[in-house]
């Protein structure tokens, strides 16, 4: 090779390491925040170059981690986040919440052997519209029949969507979230047989959650009027008239 050619790929080197350089400068720290959901907590941190390079971004994280570690009891619980607007001069992004999964592990405790574990993928609508995929798991303390098996599919899914109609669905998520959803599957199936447990093992919300509506302001008084409460004044009363003279 010339000393010509060696000169030139070098300087090729040198070009590309300061273009790879230039571009990683360009890009800032994007923080992530959750939805109204969940008080709009800082989910973490994410690198681009530019806002649209974010959007569609997916986060996970787990239940407890999102209480700041105070409840390792649902250490088991992870969330899944999408990232859909950023804000290129306050460098912050908002996520909305988009389903939730047990871990592995977890399931796996609760489907020991000689149990049953009965599994079901269904689509609910909320009140207020929202498609969500809700995927239970129950769990027997004894081997069950198939029949019996089928007939609590079919009345888990009657369950189901009978309360998914009745609430929003930031109320249906933190119903799954808690447990409170599974107490009522529970509940509603313990006339066939009274299961071990029952969770929502998985979910996927397939649009936007709408964020609550404000409380309404309360009523201000009156242009002019005084304020608190008023002091009523005593009724006049007319002099004693005296007696005429005897």
């Amino acid at each position: 090779m010339s000393p010509a050619e060696e000169g030139g790929g070098e300087k090729k080197k040198t070009t590309l390491a300061r273009t790879v350089k230039d571009k990683w400068r360009s890009k800032v720290w994007f923080k992530v925040r959750a939805p109204g959901l969940f008080q709009h907590v800082e989910l973490g941190e994410t690198l681009a170059t530019e806002p649209e390079a974010i959007i569609g971004r997916s986060l996970e994280t787990t239940l407890s981690e999102l209480s700041g570690g105070t409840d390792v009891a649902r250490a088991h619980i992870k969330l899944r986040f999408a990232i859909e607007e950023a804000n290129a001069q306050e460098h912050v992004a908002n996520a909305r919440f988009v389903g939730h999964e047990l871990t592995s592990d977890y399931i796996r405790r609760l489907a020991r052997r000689k149990r049953s574990k009965i599994d079901l993928s269904i689509t609910v609508v909320s009140k207020d519209g929202v498609e969500i995929t809700l995927k239970p798991v129950a769990v027997s303390e004894h081997r069950l029949q198939a029949k019996l098996r089928s007939r609590m599919r079919m009345k888990m899914r009657e369950l189901l969507t009978q309360v998914a109609s009745q609430k929003v669905a930031a109320d249906l998520v933190r119903d799954m979230l808690d447990g409170e959803l599974g107490k009522a599957l529970s509940n509603g199936l313990r006339p066939l047989y009274p299961l071990k447990k029952i969770e929502i093992r998985a979910s996927e919300v397939k649009g936007p959650i709408p964020e609550a509506p404000p409380a309404p302001a309360e009523p201000t008084p009156a242009q002019g009027a005084p304020e608190g409460p008023q002091e009523v004044p005593a009724p006049e009363t007319s002099p004693p008239v005296a007696a005429p003279p005897a």
